[in-house]
């Protein structure tokens, strides 16, 4: 059972869905604007991603411009980025995938193909 982080109005995310959907894939949805997972959880999600941690950031979102993480990012220690993005699930991108062994972050098809296919 894969567990799938979204943000019900975002396109990227809509596509995602369908396409899990068109799999036969079983998830459990979650609105990351809801209930964003914990820091514990998201130091999982990332060590399962083979991505580095600015990888979990939203770059194009409000929250990362507002909270000027371009800049501040660099200087941060990971346990202050894991609970940035813990606090703010319109922090963290879009949509996630998390089974039991790997987590996929963001929307392409060709890499979600490959885990999942």
């Amino acid at each position: 059972m894969y567990t799938f982080y979204h943000y019900p109005r975002c396109s990227t995310c809509v596509k995602a869905k369908k396409w899990l959907n068109e799999q036969g894939l079983e998830y459990q949805a979650i609105n990351l604007a809801d209930a964003p997972p914990t820091s514990d959880e998201l130091k999982q999600i990332h060590a399962t991603s083979n991505k580095a941690i600015k990888a979990l950031f939203n770059t194009s979102g409000q929250s990362y411009r507002n909270g000027g993480f371009k800049d501040r990012l660099a200087s941060m220690s990971d346990d202050e980025k894991f609970a940035e993005l813990a606090a703010d699930g319109m922090l963290i991108k879009r949509p996630l995938l998390v089974g039991p062994n790997s987590s996929l972050i963001g929307f392409k098809i060709a890499e979600w193909e490959q885990l999942l296919g």
